[in-house]
Order: C-alpha cells, then structure tokens, then sequence
C-alpha cells in the first residue's frame, strides 16, 4: 500500500514538474510573441494615402486634429496620443540601449558566416556611419534600410560631433514635438498672449514653403541646420501637393504642422523688421528669407539681432533659398558648425541624407526603374537640363550645349561616324553606359537615345538613354507632378557623374544628396551663352548655391568679398551674385 502511495506521489510530481515546464515554455513564447508585436507597432507616418497608425494600430490622418480642445489638453483623442506617444519613447530607449551593443554581436556572429560582407558593415552602411538613428520601422520606410544598396558608400563620413547633436535633436523633438504634452501647452501659452513667453520649455520653426520643389527641399535643409542650431523644433507646413512624397524623418514623431493649429495662417504676427525697430522679441515671429526681397532680413546674420530672435518661442519662416552660408556669418554659429562639418561642403549631404527619405511609394518607382534600367550599368552618367525660358530658348541650341560639354570631357563616347555597320560584338567585352535624362521637355533624351541607337562608338561602348518623365511645364500645387521631381532628383543622386543646368535648385538637390560636384552647363540666354566657351565647368562644391546672400556686414558696410571676409565661402560658378560654403583647402 506504501509502495503504490510512493508511486502515485512520485507520478503526481512528474506530472507537477513537466505541467510547470510547459506552462513556463508556453508563457515564455507568448511574451516573446507580445514583445515582437509591441516593437513592431511603431508608427506608421508616411503612408502614401496619407494616413499613420499609432501604437494601437488605428489609422488617424497625417494632419492630425490641433483644435483648441487639443491645445487646452480637454481631447481624450489627444491625451491618447500624448500616452502613445510617451510609451514609444520609453521604448525608443530601451530599443537604443538594445540597438548599441549591435556592433559587438555582430561582430560575434560574423564568424559562422562565409558572406564577404560582414554583417557590422551592413548595419554600417545601412544607418550612413551612425547618421541615422536606430529603432525605425522597415515597412513605414522601406528607402531608409534599402537606399544604401543603390548608392555607392560616401567618403565622407559624418563627425561624430554632428552624429551627437542629431541625437540630442531627437531627444528634444521626441519632447516637444506634436501632441506632446510640452506642445500642447506651449500652443495654449502663446494663444493667451502676444508678449513673449521666455519660461517656455519648447521653442519652434514652422517651416513655410515657396517656390518649387528643388527650393523647397534646400530650403528645408538650411531651416533644420537652424532649428539644431538654436534647439528648436522643426515643423513643416506641408499642402497636399507636399504630402506622401517623404517618410517621417524623425523616431515615433512627426515633422508635419497641422493644418488645424491656430498658428498655420496667424493674423497680426510681428514681423522682422517690427522686432528690430522695438527692439524686444514678440511671442510669433514672421521672418521671409524669400529670394524675391532684395537685401532678405537684412541683418539676419548678426549675433545681436540673433539673440533677440532666439528669444521668440515660435519662428515661422518662410524661404525658397538655402541660408546656411548666412549661419556661417554668425560667429557663435559658425564655431558650432565647422565642428559639426569639418568638411564645409558636406552640409547638405549629410543634412540632406539624413532628413529625406522616399516614401514608399516614391522608393517604388525609384527602385523599379534603377533595377529596370540602371543597375547593370559600369557607368551611370546623369543630365539635367532646365530651361527657363522654354519659349525664347531654342532647344537646338541647348542640345549642342549638352553635347560639347559631355563629349569635350568625355562623358559620353564619340560616335564613330566613318565605319556606322560596326557592331559591338566585335569588342570582347563592351561596357555600358546608361544616360538618365532629367527634363520637362521629351526630346533631349530621345535625340540622344536615337544617336546612340543608331551609330556605334569609336571605344566600342554600348550607350543606353533613358527618360523618367517629361511633363512639359513646371506644375506648381501638383503632388503628382512633385513626385514624379523627386522620383528624378533622387535617381539623379545615384548616378555617378552629373552634369545639371546652371541655377537649377532641381540639381543641387541631386548633387548634394549623391555626394557629387556636377559640370555645370552654362546658362543659355537666347541662342547665345553667358560663357560660350567652355561650355561647362566642373564645380568646386557640392553644396547649393545661396543666390541671395547678405549684401552688407554687420557694421552695415557693403560685402564686396566674400572669400576674403569668409575663407569658408566662394562665389558660385553658376551665379556670381551667389555663394557657397567650400572646404578651406580647395
């Protein structure tokens, strides 16, 4: 009888200890399960239908509610997101802590793998040296984990210096950006009051668009330099026609300023030239840095009239030209920034790289036209060619522009006129060249396919001409027509030489993002050229050109050299009104 109680107690332990191991196991999985749920319900910002998810997983529209309810922090809608987007935040956290230690495990791991590429240098390449920050999630924005296996590794590596100050952005964005609680009662504070609030915690750059989309894209650039430089956060006034065409470029927040806050069309703002004329900082401040004003806030770029700016909580700019030069005037600026870029000219592609990522349905027609078209070639040669006067320009003329320059500079190989029957085939191993043309008008990219196509090469290389888009006309207020700008402008920056038109924002978007100092074609006037010969001209820079810069120094004196006053800055080459930032060596 003792013996079979023995058993049974023994069975029932067995049976104790093996339910006890399975139940372990099945809680064990379903955590495991939850965790990867919860880190992958991150937000979903820049869907193409201009809807996000937050971390329940409901669609909400990209231009989310600001009411005054919102402001008041009365909306239950609000403080919802307000707790989403606080528990984001801790995960963004604990995810960075996790995300760190990536180099040492990967570095483990790569020894029980036989691939040539380690997988450091994946998570190297993939995050551009430490520019972009870990955590994303791959499906919002495909383009951010895939972009870099369609451009070639820039030498130029971003400083460590601007790697932390990108970080310390996030932190203060994640803070105070939209629908946080800091937001909510700064928006409260400044609707209260037209004096200005220094206590507040957050301060702001609203981001207000003019011109086209090249403008547009520089001039956002040259604002965050700004918004990192005096701790403010950037907002960006987008109209349907910006919408879609970028992912969110900052972790669990958005960049987009609602169309519903009572700032998006304010009335009575103080204006720049009222502030100096007081002499004292409102709470809302208007400031134009258009290229349509003659002298663009004059001042602008002196250390006294910016600390009476820094002291306005809110700062809504409006701007079509990229300002960074006029930073570099100031002095307290100007030590922050050779710090962040001990390279002068690398400002717009480390900035550029790290804010603006396609879509992904922008990164779609991106990708499947480079994989259609691009990818096989050994060289990839992109044109762009703007024409601002269509109408008065012919477009013989620009074509024969075109031509001299890439073939003077052997670009493109010459055809071999005297013996059209040879074929490739009796090269052994003829490389291919791939021509990406960037144009409105049709018949540049046709020409020069058809001359390919129909006469071969004295080096025997194949030469294929491809098109994008030819829309014919600028279309301003168009998402369509932007899209199809930076689908090219993008695919542009992959190539690995460039040639673009003079003044042309389109190809310094291109020429900055790929890393790349472009033949400038010389401007067309007419029939004529301003330079006739030589009929292009590599750049010294692959910054943009600041075509309206300060006309005076801060004594009110008149600038008439800038190298001499600025070692750092040079006239450009494409107009010499204008200037650039450009290493110190060159």
């Amino acid at each position: 009888m003792d013996n079979n109680n023995n058993k049974m107690v023994g069975t029932g332990f067995n049976r104790f200890t093996t339910c006890s191991a399975l139940f372990a196991m099945a809680f064990s999985l379903l955590l495991i399960i939850t965790l990867l749920m919860y880190q992958n319900s991150t937000f979903y910002l820049s869907d193409s239908e201009g809807f996000s998810k937050d971390i329940l997983g409901r669609r909400r529209p990209h231009n989310l509610s600001t009411n005054a309810s919102d402001i008041n922090g009365t909306s239950s809608e609000s403080r919802v997101w307000q707790e989403n987007l606080n528990i984001t935040a801790t995960k963004d956290i604990a995810y960075q802590n996790l995300t760190e230690s990536d180099e040492g495990l990967n570095s483990s791991c790569s020894r029980f793998t036989n691939d040539s590429i380690s997988p450091v240098k994946n998570v190297t390449e993939r995050l551009y040296d430490g520019l972009q920050a870990s955590g994303f999630d791959e499906a919002s924005c495909i383009s951010r984990f895939q972009s870099h296996l369609y451009r070639k590794a820039s030498p130029h590596k971003p400083s460590s210096y601007l790697i932390s100050k990108l970080r310390n952005y996030e932190k203060i964005h994640r803070k105070c950006g939209p629908w946080t609680r800091y937001y909510n009662r700064t928006m409260k504070k400044l609707l209260r009051s037209k004096k200005n609030s220094e206590d507040t915690t957050c301060k702001y750059l609203v981001w207000t668009p003019a011109n086209g989309l090249g403008n547009r894209i520089i001039s956002m650039a040259a604002s965050f330099v700004y918004a990192v430089l005096t701790d403010r956060v950037l907002l960006v006034k987008f109209e349907n026609d910006m919408m879609g065409l970028f992912c969110e470029p900052f972790l669990n927040s958005t960049w987009v300023f609602s169309k519903d806050s009572p700032f998006w069309n304010p009335k009575h703002v103080e204006t720049y030239e009222n502030m100096l004329a007081k002499n004292s900082s409102p709470s809302v401040l208007y400031l134009n840095l258009q290229h349509t004003r003659d002298d663009p806030e004059k001042f602008f770029h002196c250390d006294h009239n910016q600390k009476l700016v820094q002291k306005v909580p809110l700062l809504i700019l409006q701007t079509d030209q990229y300002f960074v030069p006029s930073l570099s005037m100031i002095p307290s600026f100007n030590l922050e920034i050779a710090q962040m870029f001990p390279e002068r000219d690398t400002v717009f592609h480390h900035v550029g790289n790290y804010l603006f990522h396609p879509s992904n349905e922008a990164w779609g027609q991106i990708s499947r036209f480079y994989d259609a078209y691009l990818a096989k070639a050994d060289e990839k040669i992109g044109l762009q060619i703007r024409l601002f006067t269509p109408d008065s320009t012919p477009h013989e003329a620009v074509m024969d522009l075109l031509l001299s320059c890439t073939l003077q500079h052997k670009l493109l190989p010459e055809l071999d006129k005297k013996n059209s029957a040879a074929s490739t085939s009796t090269h052994e191993d003829p490389s291919l060249k791939v021509v990406l043309v960037a144009s409105l008008f049709p018949e540049f990219g046709e020409k020069l396919r058809i001359m390919y196509l129909t006469e071969p090469t004295i080096t025997g290389e194949v030469v294929g001409v491809h098109q994008p888009s030819h829309e014919g006309s600028q279309k301003f207020h168009n998402n369509l027509h932007n899209m199809k700008a930076w689908t090219d402008m993008y695919l542009l920056s992959l190539c690995d030489v460039l040639v673009t038109t003079s003044l042309s924002t389109f190809g310094y978007v291109a020429q900055g993002l790929g890393g790349l100092k472009p033949w400038l074609l010389h401007r067309l006037v007419g029939n004529r050229t301003l330079h006739p010969n030589p009929p292009c001209q590599r750049d010294f820079s692959m910054e943009p050109c600041y075509h309206i810069p300060p006309k005076h120094n801060c004594e009110g004196k008149a600038i008439k050299d800038f190298s001499s006053s600025f070692p750092y800055m040079r006239s450009c080459l494409d107009y010499s009104s204008g200037v650039k930032l450009v290493n110190v060596s060159v």
